[in-house]
């Protein structure tokens, strides 16, 4: 098998895993902000698997960064907060 193919099978285990660990990263996240190598140390797995479910999470409005890069030019990201009530932001749209 060559590298490549070697490569893709891994993403695709990592992004078959990421409804389940969008749930744990979400709970990490509501004790408070961390930085993907914090996220990737409390969830024992690698940054770039943390990486991968983050920015996924990020681009579907469910965190956000916050603040400006550490040292190591890392962010914290925080779980972003969602209207309280999304049947009333819908129907002002009427």
């Amino acid at each position: 098998m060559s590298p490549i193919c070697k490569i893709e099978r891994e993403m695709l285990e990592i992004v078959q895993d990421e409804m389940v660990m969008k749930d744990r990263i979400a709970a990490l996240l509501a004790q408070g902000p961390r930085t993907i190598p914090e996220i990737a140390e409390a969830l024992h797995h690698s940054s770039y698997e943390v990486t991968i479910w983050l920015f996924a999470m990020r681009r579907y409005g469910d965190v956000e960064e916050i603040g400006r890069a550490d040292v190591d030019g890392y962010f914290k990201y925080e779980l972003k907060e969602k209207p309280a009530n999304d049947a009333a932001v819908g129907s002002e749209e009427r």
